[in-house]
């Protein structure tokens, strides 16, 4: 299938090996020795990079900073007309066409699906916004978009959006202004735990006979993952009835295990999900975030967002499941015959909204210190910010 007019894939070179590495590509660039001074995994700055970004770095002083990083805002949104194939309903995708519509970037980068497999990331040029389609909806895989800015700046594009993960947006943010180019827009979606995409493929295969036919997934803020199917089918599965006990121990790598920056905290405006409570979550970062929201006009809906229940017991309980699991997936400790009634409770009485967010920080934190220490533990005095250590301090970790 050949790309259409305003969609380049260029060929990317094969990436320098490399421990502890998400392959986010800079690795693949015609100065590879880069990695030393841009991973996350190696030596994280994220105070130095937050005040060069968002000008201060997190003020555990002010309400939820410590856990989501710098923010001006926060809001509960959604697209008054949601995009069909958006993950939910495209604001991300929309902010991106916002700015080609506009002239104020002269390309995109993103990732768009293999032609061959949906769920396989490819990484793409944009540059017409009408192509921002093919954009649209969750891959699961390793992308190495920022091998793209090579072949971007050669084509002249000195104004880009990119829309990236974590570990995407902190190697961009530690080499930005080395890169040249005039103008930069980071849209950032959270990352919960990537894997490859052949071992995302056998999850599917545990979820339906049909696996081939699932269109979409999502883990939901309700305790639930909602599958969709070619067919118009939709099945909800409660996160507690999931197949994890059959997957292999290293499904989720070293590095998602302990990646530190769940809300994609150096973004201009982090696109999730977690306190939007059925709809979009939305962190403005800076000046440029506001500019990115502002380009959505009437076509955004927005709320303050909202928080019930109590996060520290369901943490809790992760936290000694993760010990009991000896460095694999978690374990489920719930009897099989009280998983339906407890599936039906969590969306009920366990923590919703920003709660629900808290509480998924402080596992990926308690998962940060818990696998390093018992795999990589030379590498915790570099790896953890202290931000971590508090996060995890009022569950006995220190």
């Amino acid at each position: 299938m050949r790309d259409p007019p305003g969609v380049e894939t260029p060929a990317l070179a094969a990436p320098v090996p490399r421990d502890l590495c998400t392959d986010c590509g800079i690795s693949r660039t015609d100065d590879p020795k880069r990695c030393g001074r841009a991973c996350q995994f190696i030596r994280p700055d994220y105070p130095g990079l937050e005040r060069r970004v968002h000008g201060r770095e997190r003020d555990p002083a002010r309400p939820d900073e410590l856990h989501f990083g710098p923010f001006r805002r926060m809001l509960r949104a959604s697209l008054v007309a949601p995009r069909a194939g958006a993950q939910w309903t495209g604001i991300a995708t929309r902010i991106a066409e916002r700015l080609l519509e506009t002239g104020a970037v002269d390309a995109v980068l993103a990732v768009a699906p293999d032609p061959a497999d949906r769920w396989r990331p490819v990484p793409v040029i944009v540059t017409r916004a009408e192509d921002m389609v093919r954009c649209r909806g969750m891959r699961m895989g390793y992308a190495p978009l920022l091998a793209l800015l090579g072949p971007a700046r050669a084509r002249g594009y000195r104004r880009l959006a990119i829309v990236g993960i974590p570990c995407q947006v902190y190697a961009l943010r530690a080499l930005e202004a080395e890169l040249g180019f005039e103008r930069l827009y980071v849209i950032g979606t959270p990352c919960s735990d990537n894997t490859t995409t052949e071992n995302f493929h056998r999850f599917l295969a545990l979820l339906d006979a049909r696996p081939e036919t699932i269109a979409y997934l999502e883990f939901r803020a309700d305790y639930h993952v909602e599958l969709r199917f070619d067919d118009g089918r939709v099945r909800e599965i409660p996160f507690l009835q999931l197949p994890i006990s059959k997957l292999p121990r290293d499904f989720f790598p070293l590095t998602c295990r302990t990646c530190v920056d769940y809300t994609n905290v150096l973004a201009d405006v982090t696109v999730g999900y977690m306190g939007g409570e059925g709809e979009q979550w939305l962190l403005v970062r800076n000046e440029r975030g506001e500019e990115l929201i502002g380009l959505l006009g009437d076509e955004l809906c927005s709320s303050e967002p909202g928080s019930a229940g109590r996060r520290r017991g369901p943490v809790t309980g992760f936290l000694r499941n993760t010990e009991r699991a000896a460095g694999g997936l978690p374990l489920r400790g719930t009897p099989a015959w009280l998983r339906p009634r407890v599936g039906w409770l969590m969306p009920r009485i366990g923590p919703r909204g920003l709660e629900f967010a808290r509480a998924r920080v402080e596992m990926k934190a308690i998962e940060t210190v818990l696998h390093l220490r018992r795999e990589r533990p030379r590498r915790m005095r570099h790896m953890i910010p202290a931000h971590v250590w508090a996060l995890v301090r009022p569950y006995g970790l220190f």
